[in-house]
């Protein structure tokens, strides 16, 4: 059975079992509700670092679930070395400027709901405005309760097309979380705020970081101080990253192939006495195409952004699973 599109400002909720997903096709295809073994994973609230604290937008932490493409910090796309040259070269896209998360938050996705036997399927489609691209999203919620999103983007234009992609799912979690990415794995710092850990460019190895004298487990946000923020990307040798809460664990996993990066920001708002607001923790946790957050970087000295001849569709797949723990 085929469920027909939704209209904006509606919603979309897609269930099985204790799985529950809601998208919001006017809000850009942002998921608001991300259900898995029982418990709500994502944020809710506000912003709660600001321009004044030393950080831009894109460092913020904005509630759901985003897909950032074809960057996700603001930036000015520079001059490229061409494919056989040395030296930098003037592109056509030279000088273009991309805003904050890129261009799909900010539209009316396509939407298509459908029943299927094997689940419930959703599919999400956007048009680039500033680059000549066409990005779809086919999020499939299957009756083994696990979430399955499979990405696919077309470079429409004549020339090669740079981007970076990732999702942006912001989770709420608990004094007690702790997060799993590969042992060793190599982590670069990308920004920071109220924390050293050796300033932007530092790197580590997964889940020790060592700076200033001072000792971090970055597996455990609770314990790397009172008030912080920080944007983190890991090297990922293997395809599988997870949160832990008492009672629930998220997975999520992907093939590094596709995929070889994971964005991590961890972010700890301090509380205050005067409003009665209690410390909060936040972390941004998902797979990426292409780091940092800037593709001007990511072509520049991280050397990471993907790139589209002219014609070629690239896709990929990522995998979210939850798990009741006793």
């Amino acid at each position: 059975m085929t469920a027909p599109p939704l209209q904006a400002p509606g919603s979309a909720e897609l269930r099985a079992g204790e799985t529950k997903v809601t998208i919001v096709p006017a809000r850009g295809g942002k998921i608001t509700s991300l259900v898995l073994a029982g418990r709500e994973w994502l944020w809710t609230g506000e912003p709660s670092f600001g321009r004044e604290a030393g950080f831009q937008v894109s460092d913020w932490l904005e509630a759901g679930f985003d897909e950032c493409f074809p960057t996700i910090a603001a930036c000015t796309l520079p001059a490229v070395a061409g494919r056989y040259a040395a030296i930098a070269l003037p592109s056509p896209y030279s000088g273009l400027t991309l805003p904050e998360r890129g261009e799909l938050w900010s539209q009316r996705a396509s939407f298509l709901l459908e029943t299927r036997e094997d689940g419930v399927y959703a599919a999400c489609g956007w048009v680039g405005k500033r680059l000549p691209y066409r990005f779809a999203r086919a999020l499939q919620v299957h009756h083994d309760e696990r979430i399955e999103i499979r990405y696919a983007v077309t470079n429409d234009g004549p020339d090669r097309l740079p981007f970076i992609w990732s999702a942006q799912p912001v989770l709420s979690v608990t004094k007690l979380s702790r997060i799993e990415l590969p042992e060793g794995a190599r982590v670069r710092v990308w920004s920071e705020h109220g924390i050293n850990l050796g300033g932007p460019g530092a790197e580590h190895r997964w889940p020790r970081a060592f700076s200033a004298g001072k000792a971090f487990d970055l597996s455990r946000p609770e314990t790397l101080g009172r008030a912080y923020a920080c944007k983190l990307f890991v090297d990922m040798p293997a395809g599988m990253a997870a949160v832990e809460e008492p009672g629930a664990r998220l997975e999520v996993s992907f093939d590094t192939l596709q995929v070889p990066y994971f964005g991590l920001t961890l972010h700890r708002a301090g509380g205050s006495s005067l409003v009665r607001r209690k410390s909060e923790l936040q972390i941004g946790f998902g797979p990426s195409l292409g780091a940092p957050d800037s593709l001007t970087e990511a072509i520049g000295g991280w050397k990471s952004a993907a790139w589209l001849e002219p014609g070629e569709t690239r896709d990929w797949t990522v995998t979210w699973r939850g798990i009741r723990l006793a």
